[in-house]
């Protein structure tokens, strides 16, 4: 998985439409190899992103879970604390 694709369920406040768009959009550059498309394929590389972000929202609308929501920052510093360990 690339490793700027984050989870995006069960946190709070909800991934918003911004960051399932920014997902899709490293999802669409990963399996397309493609960074920056070309002009030619611009419109095809936005309509995968369009089509991905949906099919992501429609997913995190969804699913369900018992367990609590996790908290945006908490978990935030979790990873920073993880790369500093990581990076030392």
């Amino acid at each position: 998985m690339c490793r700027n694709i984050r989870p995006l369920f069960n946190f709070d406040p909800a991934a918003t439409d911004a960051e399932i768009r920014a997902a899709a959009q490293q999802y669409v550059r990963k399996v397309s190899g493609y960074r920056t498309p070309s002009q030619a394929n611009q419109a095809a590389f936005d309509r995968a992103i369009d089509e991905i972000a949906a099919a992501t929202r429609s997913l995190l609308d969804t699913l369900v879970t018992d367990a609590p929501a996790k908290n945006r920052a908490a978990e935030a510093a979790k990873a920073k604390a993880r790369s500093a360990r990581r990076f030392q």
